[in-house]
């Protein structure tokens, strides 16, 4: 017998064998780490493409890339501007604060203007993001092929892995923020997380499918600390220029994708042109870190609606070099003639994500307010969730 169809019965046999017995897929132990969980879905392959260590060496870029996807959206997931809705000078006629602006600013764009000598005020916001696709990609439909064996010439491969990956995170984040002086303000963000993964590996052999592996994990804790400083340099009413720095602690557990697992530093120049019911900010920052060197760039527009509202529309992006991107590489089979095998890896490349956000502040009470954003990738680089829903409460002490 030809050494392909021989190849291809015994393929066939085996696969026949396991639907016969009801083989059961192998488990992830739900107490791993995450990232552990992960390399046991993307590495658990079956199809016989005789080259173990590509195999190997694909897997482990695979991993890499999906692991680093994670890690970014923890390390870059925006955190609400730390100037608050309540911005204060002292009034030099009366010597008494007064508000500084009748806008209550954007939402995560900085702004210029700082709270105010002696001004503090805390925060506390929850939002939700489920992830559909990776590079593009679909994680949820089953059509993320991982592996797979094809027929030179044939429009189709007749042995085909895939992957089907659902991932959900969830962050309730306590800010504060104080001025120092009238220029001044330092402040802080806690976020608690919960990263939750669920998965399974399916091969398909000329239309017979078998669960090949599941896996199953979740883990909660603190993530990343945010300490920020930001000067204002120079004003001209609300409007001005200011500098800030950005560190992000690595206080998360990186095995289990709560943090980045590295410090990351971030300083910022930021500008401001507020008119009295309109107003236009725009910050430009630079993040050292491990996973990804990035330049941070984002521009908002803010209107008042009403004395008690402001509407806010915000364009936020990230230049990204040194991340990996998910790729296919096809290749003959070593043995089998007419025979190409169809892995997915990971190369390494410069990229650009891009996200808008809409928000409203509403100043529900004295110095309460509440305010409500979405937010939605409009690139399809890196891990994308759908529309990610935040909602922040704010209190600002009075003086």
């Amino acid at each position: 017998m030809h050494p392909p169809l021989r190849r291809l019965l015994l393929r066939t046999l085996c696969l026949a064998a396991a639907l016969a017995i009801g083989a059961a897929p192998a488990p992830a132990a739900a107490q791993q780490p995450i990232t552990d969980v992960l390399t046991f879905l993307l590495t658990n392959r079956s199809i016989p493409t005789g080259d173990f260590v590509r195999d190997e060496r694909a897997a482990a870029e695979t991993r890499d890339v999906f692991v680093d996807f994670l890690v970014l959206e923890q390390a870059t997931s925006p955190v609400p501007s730390s100037s608050g809705g309540f911005t204060y000078r002292i009034d030099p006629a009366r010597n008494v604060p007064e508000r500084s602006s009748d806008s209550f600013g954007p939402y995560f764009v900085e702004r210029a203007l700082t709270a105010g000598r002696g001004q503090a005020s805390v925060a506390l916001g929850f939002r939700t993001a489920s992830y559909g696709n990776v590079d593009g990609r679909d994680l949820r439909d089953g059509t993320l092929v991982s592996t797979a064996t094809a027929l030179r010439g044939q429009p189709a491969p007749f042995d085909v892995e895939t992957i089907t990956l659902r991932l959900r995170s969830n962050a309730l984040t306590l800010t504060g923020n104080y001025g120092l002086t009238d220029r001044l303000d330092i402040s802080g963000a806690i976020p608690y997380v919960r990263v939750s993964l669920q998965g399974e590996r399916i091969d398909n052999y000329r239309g017979n499918t078998l669960v090949q592996a599941t896996a199953r994990a979740s883990a909660e804790g603190i993530g990343d600390v945010v300490v920020r400083a930001k000067y204002n340099v120079h004003r001209a009413g609300a409007s001005g220029v200011a500098v800030a720095g950005e560190v992000r602690l690595p206080t998360g557990n990186q095995a289990n994708l709560l943090g980045a697992g590295r410090t990351t530093v971030t300083p910022q120049v930021i500008g401001s042109y507020e008119r009295p019911r309109l107003g236009v900010h725009g910050e430009l920052g630079y993040s050292f870190r491990d996973v990804a060197r990035a330049i941070g760039y984002a521009v908002a527009v803010t209107a008042v609606a009403a004395p008690s509202v402001t509407v806010v529309g915000e364009l936020v992006g990230l230049r990204l070099d040194g991340i990996g991107r998910l790729a296919d590489t096809t290749e003959p089979h070593p043995t089998l003639v007419g025979v190409d095998t169809i892995r997915l890896s990971g190369v390494e490349q410069a990229t650009n994500r891009l996200m808008a956000v809409a928000a409203v502040k509403w100043n529900i009470a004295t110095t309460w307010m509440l305010t409500a954003s979405v937010r939605r990738p409009l690139t399809s680089v890196g891990l994308n969730p759908g529309w990610v829903p935040t909602v922040t409460f704010d209190y600002a002490f009075r003086r």
